[in-house]
């Protein structure tokens, strides 16, 4: 298959660039036509650890020829050792394995759900947010904020109430006289709806009122955790503690891996057979964690993201931030929006030809979520084949 040839077979859900990547090593990937490409998107967050890692292309080699999958009938040591590790890196308590984002976040949106119902709730409510993003089945589809997306998919799932970013007052008042409402449900940087922030301030507010009114508070740390923002997990700036959290992208550098992790009050919500996974938690995937967080220690690559991204960010607004057009450069860590004012599509093919591979989303935001394991001359490299591509764009 060349670089440009497209299957008749393969069911046509992506808009994809003529490309067809053959390997990687560190931050680099090469194509089938052997051009090199500096991987700025890291998977969409995923390569936590780069491409061809040699400790953990070690451990998956091991573990595959081992055990790859029993299914969950039987104790899955690995399990526990992730389980063990996240819990002592969270502040939380218990762990459910799945083997995506979308399944963890299903996972909780049903806590939610089942936490109101033992509370006698009839018909529980869940706050979720504008612009927000948290998968593509019909349950998590619909606590998503994008019409577009949502469109020729309905009905969607009722139950959910929605309120704008960073406004208190507008929860508030959402919420005032509302028996139902059981759960926030929000991300920390919203990503695909174009890296867009929850204030640390804001942050502590809604803990503060879920306390208040007797409402779990869940955060969808899919791209924003495993060290993406320059902690474990980006609800840390905030100094706060979830009831809930959902992982999955960087947990297992690659492969598909999803967690829920718990807190005291929805730790036991959950009981045998009220939900389950033929694939979650199973060996393969667990090693990739436990490898993974590993790595990420003995490499400092938390601290690396935050130093890394911090001079990412401060090069692309010395570079792009005063140029006519561009809004604004935000994120944290290796998690950076540039937002333009017009639509920046065209520059996924033109960075590509640069050799640079970037994502755009809610369709005028450059999204750069490269691996972990960048370096600063890797990031000026970023902004060198960048910044020219948004001034002809812009001019």
């Amino acid at each position: 298959m060349t670089a440009t040839a497209a299957s008749p077979h393969v069911m046509n859900t992506y808009g994809r660039l003529p490309i067809a990547l053959s390997h990687g090593d560190g931050v680099w990937v090469w194509d089938v036509d052997g051009r090199r490409y500096l991987d700025g998107l890291g998977g969409i967050a995923v390569n936590t650890v780069g491409h061809n890692h040699p400790r953990l292309v070690a451990a998956l080699q091991d573990q595959v020829a081992r055990l790859i999958h029993t299914s969950n009938y039987y104790h899955v040591p690995g399990q526990e050792i992730l389980a063990r590790k996240l819990v002592e890196l969270s502040g939380l308590t218990n762990a459910f394995f799945c083997s995506s984002g979308l399944e963890a976040n299903e996972a909780a949106l049903k806590l939610a759900r089942k936490f109101g119902h033992d509370k006698g709730i009839a018909r529980p409510e869940i706050v979720v947010y504008e612009h927000a993003f948290h998968g593509r089945s019909i349950a998590t589809l619909s606590a998503t904020g994008n019409p577009k997306i949502q469109a020729g998919f309905g009905p969607l799932v009722e139950g959910f109430i929605r309120v704008p970013l960073n406004d208190i007052a507008a929860l508030e008042d959402a919420t005032a006289g509302n028996p139902n409402v059981v759960a926030v449900f929000l991300e920390v940087i919203q990503g695909e709806g174009g890296i867009h922030p929850l204030f640390a301030d804001y942050l502590r507010q809604v803990r503060r009122l879920a306390d208040e009114r007797g409402w779990l508070l869940m955060i969808d740390e899919v791209q924003t955790g495993i060290g993406r923002t320059g902690k474990w997990f980006g609800h840390q700036w905030a100094g706060i503690a979830p009831d809930v959290v959902t992982l999955a992208k960087g947990l297992g550098s690659g492969v598909p891996v999803g967690a829920v992790l718990a807190g005291p009050r929805a730790a036991g919500i959950f009981g045998p057979g009220n939900h389950g996974s033929t694939f979650g938690g199973n060996p393969l995937a667990m090693r990739a964690g436990i490898e993974t967080l590993a790595i990420i220690e003995d490499e400092k690559l938390i601290e690396n993201a935050a130093a890394v991204g911090a001079h990412l960010k401060a090069a692309l607004e010395r570079e792009l931030g005063a140029l006519p057009g561009v809004k604004e450069v935000r994120g944290q860590g290796l998690m950076i929006g540039i937002e333009l004012d017009r639509p920046a599509g065209a520059l996924l093919g033109r960075a590509a030809e640069a050799g640079l591979l970037l994502s755009v989303t809610a369709d005028t935001v450059i999204r750069l979520v490269p691996p972990l394991i960048l370096t600063a001359e890797q990031a000026d490299r970023i902004v060198a084949l960048l910044a020219p591509l948004v001034r002809d764009l812009l001019a």
